[in-house]
């Protein structure tokens, strides 16, 4: 997966692989319920700051912040510094390549199998239709 940042006439693009170890930070970042809650949040208004994310807890900002780290590592958050603010929003494409990697994989091996049966179970109607 590319990805672009634009500044002036440049562009620099840089391809996102997914390795085990990306996912392991993934699958730990989502582990929290609390990480979990931020990125409803962020799908809900994507662009708030840290401080209105953090007004959502009880917890400290620097715990908040400390979440925000994992979520970051785990790139399902990005953020986008605008003057003393920091713009949060939901990156989804991490979710995507671990729902790629195992659905389409089982997708295939069910979607066989689905249509095993409906051919057993149209032969056996057929079976009883002409009995």
């Amino acid at each position: 997966m590319g990805r672009s940042w634009l500044k002036g006439n440049e562009s620099v693009t840089y391809w996102l692989v997914a390795t085990d170890t990306s996912m392991d930070q993934v699958f730990a970042a989502l582990a929290h319920g609390a990480r979990r809650r931020m990125l409803d949040l962020l799908i809900e208004a994507p662009g708030m700051s840290v401080k209105a994310l953090a007004s959502h807890f009880e917890f400290s900002r620097i715990a908040t912040l400390k979440h925000l780290d994992c979520l970051q590592k785990a790139d399902l958050v990005l953020s986008e510094k605008a003057g003393r603010q920091r713009h949060l929003y939901f990156n989804a494409v991490p979710v995507q390549r671990i729902y790629d990697r195992w659905t389409t994989q089982y997708s295939s091996f069910w979607a066989g199998r689905v249509t095993d049966l409906q051919a057993r179970v149209e032969a056996h109607a057929r079976k009883k239709k002409h009995a």
